[in-house]
């Protein structure tokens, strides 16, 4: 829920008491407030981190735990991929704009390889083995995928594709419960308690306190009701989070992910975006949403996906957050799955993460003509799209769109459709404006003395489009970068 109180920045000199104080205070933590506590600590550092819930973990230790790194990895080498800084910084440009931060992807692919040795040093486990199945997640332990569209038109034959999707490896794996997330931020909160990194949980953040110059100088909070006021001697760290769960922020800025949150949790309200909007901080790609469609990729892959029109309109065999982010935005969030009764029994034998979708079409037919009349769609419209598609799909390809040969069969009778109208949902990808050293940027350019921030409270390599990994990677990457610059501030 949004916050109500007031958001101004509290003078310190009207504190008469402070409750807590360290060098560097985090606040939140998720992957960007651990992983700037670990390098905040190592830079010499007093550091206390502020959480709102009554552990760690927050959106990171509930999610997937995909870190899109490349570069050529040990994982990658391993595995029997190639892969350049250069490949990673091409696709990332190209798949995630328009309008990306380009030295920030240049700067997070230069130091890929580097931030996996990290993190594997800090403890995360990868398991060595590589999943090439169609799918939002591996559906066991295997630690690397291809997680952003990189072997699927329009990329693969403009960049040479690979797989950077590494995934923490987990034991005992449940979705939405414990997976590759939990796995990734255990070590880290682990390595975290050895350095001595203080934390005070069922913490929440109300305003940012400044002195006299305004610089950041401690964080206004409260505990049960009750005010906390907190002194930073060097550096307030905001790794709070998105905007996802703050219905007014998102009615105003990504209206169109409005009451359809995904991926993310209820804690991400946007209360450090607007604490430091309140210093005049700067902002970055506020429309901008990864959008999940909630189908199994495995049956995706083995049909066709139609907008309201009957007609295609995305490579099937893609990543899924490229689907859902084109039904959301391009086809008024209409879309249904059109698959015939043999690929359809072919993909049910498949292993997937989300084979509990799986369920009966909404419609089944004998003929294209009955289907079609069926789901509603305008006379000959479907017909004549797969028409068109068994046309080139006879010689096994698919000029229109460009799905791999290996997923081009023609569609035969009888066949169905997936009523996929409606079934997206996703999490925001804008927020404050950063520098390469996660300081805050004010509006005019220059930094807000004594604050940083890293993780999904940004604007991060992601300004339009979406790889599964990416907001854990660069939130890690960025927070390193955050704990250490808040450090150096003597």
């Amino acid at each position: 829920m949004a916050e109500t109180a007031s958001v101004r920045p509290l003078l310190a000199s009207e504190v008469e008491t402070w409750d807590y104080q360290a060098d560097v205070v985090v606040v939140g933590f998720g992957i960007a407030g651990v992983c700037a506590s670990l390098e905040a600590a190592r830079s010499g550092a007093d550091v206390l981190v502020l959480e709102r819930t009554g552990g760690w973990g927050g959106a990171a230790a509930m999610s997937g735990g995909f870190i899109y790194l490349g570069g050529g990895t040990a994982l990658q080498r391993k595995l029997g991929f190639e892969d350049t800084a250069e490949n990673m910084e091409a696709f990332l440009t190209a798949a995630l704009g328009p309008g990306v931060d380009k030295a920030k992807i240049h700067d997070y692919c230069q130091g890929s390889v580097e931030h996996f040795d990290w993190l594997v040093a800090q403890g995360v486990p990868f398991n060595e083995v590589f999943w090439g199945e169609p799918g939002y997640e591996p559906p066991a332990d295997e630690g690397l995928m291809f997680s952003g569209g990189e072997n699927a038109a329009p990329f693969k034959d403009k960049i040479p594709p690979a797989p950077r999707g590494h995934l923490a490896w987990t034991k005992d794996k449940k979705l939405g419960e414990k997976g590759g997330g939990y796995m990734l931020m255990e070590p880290l909160a682990e390595q975290a308690e050895k350095l001595g990194v203080r934390h005070e949980y069922d913490v929440r953040l109300r305003r940012l306190i400044v002195d006299e110059t305004g610089r950041v100088v401690g964080v206004a909070a409260t505990r049960y009701g009750k005010p906390v006021h907190v002194r930073a001697e060097r550096g307030v760290v905001l790794a709070t989070g998105s905007f996802a769960y703050n219905h007014e922020m998102v009615e105003q800025f990504a209206p169109k992910i409005a009451g359809r949150p995904a991926a993310t949790v209820e804690e991400h309200d946007g209360i450090g975006i607007r604490v430091a909007q309140a210093l005049g901080a700067d902002l970055a790609h506020m429309d901008a949403t990864e959008v999940a469609l909630v189908v199994d990729p495995q049956l995706v892959a083995r049909g066709i996906l139609v907008n309201g029109h009957g007609q295609r309109f995305i490579t099937e065999d893609t990543y899924p957050g490229r689907m859902g982010q084109a039904v959301l935005q391009d086809q008024d969030n209409k879309a249904y799955l059109v698959i015939d009764e043999l690929a359809l029994e072919e993909a049910m034998e498949t292993k997937s993460s989300m084979s509990f979708l799986r369920i009966a079409p909404t419609w089944v037919a004998e003929t294209v003509a009955e289907l079609e009349s069926e789901m509603g769609l305008p006379e000959h419209t479907l017909q004549s799209t797969i028409d068109l598609y068994n046309h080139h799909a006879e010689q096994g390809s698919d000029p229109f769109l460009n799905k791999k040969t290996e997923w081009v069969k023609p569609i035969r009778t009888p066949l169905g459709a997936y009523d996929l109208r409606g079934y997206t949902g996703g999490f925001t990808l804008g927020g404050l404006r950063t520098d390469l050293d996660s300081r805050v940027l004010h509006v005019s350019g220059e930094p807000i003395p004594g604050l940083y921030a890293a993780g999904r409270v940004t604007s991060g390599i992601c300004a339009g489009g979406y790889a599964s990994g990416c907001s854990l990677g660069d939130g890690s990457f960025f927070g390193r970068r955050a704990g250490v610059s808040a450090a150096k501030q003597l």
